[in-house]
C-alpha cells in the first residue's frame, strides 16, 4: 500500500479512510459514566463511516447518543515501512431503519466475540485526522541510550 503523507506527517482525509479500510481491528472511546472506556472493535469502512457489531450492554449505552466518541485504528506498512494512526471524532447511531440494517447485514463484517452481535452501529466522522511516519531502525534506540550519562 502507498501511504501518502505530508513532511509533518499528517495523512489527507481521503488517505485517512483508505489507511481505515486497510484494517479491521480498531479502538472505541468512549465515556461512561465517570469514566472513560476504551472498546476493541472490529469494524468496516461504509460510504464514510466505520460500522460494527454489537450487542446491548456498556458499549452500545455510551456508543450512542449525543455526546462525542473517538475511534482510533492503527497498522504498519510492510512494503514502506511506515506506521500509521487515524483517529475519527464523531457520533454513533444505532441502525434501526429496516433497509440500513438489511444493507449492515450483507456488510462483510463479521464479530469475533462468539455471542450474539446483532445490533448494528454507525459511527458518522465530524472531524478525522491521520498521522504516517517512518519507522526507525531498533539499533537508533540502542545507540541513542548507549551515549546518554549515567546520572546516580
Amino acid at each position: 500500500m502507498v501511504i501518502h503523507h505530508f513532511d509533518d506527517g499528517a495523512v489527507a482525509p481521503d488517505g485517512c479512510w483508505d489507511l481505515l479500510r486497510s484494517a479491521v481491528v480498531g479502538r472505541l472511546a468512549v465515556w461512561s459514566g465517570d469514566r472513560p472506556e476504551i472498546f476493541p472493535i472490529n469494524y468496516i469502512v461504509d460510504r464514510g463511516t466505520i460500522v460494527f457489531r454489537t450487542a446491548p450492554g456498556k458499549k452500545l449505552d455510551s456508543a450512542i447518543g449525543h455526546q462525542l466518541l473517538a475511534f482510533e485504528a492503527d497498522g504498519y506498512d510492510t512494503d514502506s515501512d511506515l506506521a500509521w494512526s487515524v483517529v475519527v471524532h464523531g457520533k454513533a447511531e444505532m441502525l434501526t431503519n429496516f433497509d440500513e440494517v438489511v444493507d449492515a447485514s450483507a456488510l462483510p463484517l463479521f464479530p469475533w466475540h462468539p455471542g450474539a452481535k446483532g445490533i448494528f452501529v454507525r459511527i458518522v466522522a465530524e472531524q478525522l485526522s491521520g498521522r504516517a511516519f517512518s519507522v526507525v531502525d531498533p539499533q537508533v534506540w540502542g545507540v541513542w541510550a548507549s551515549s546518554k550519562p549515567v546520572v546516580d
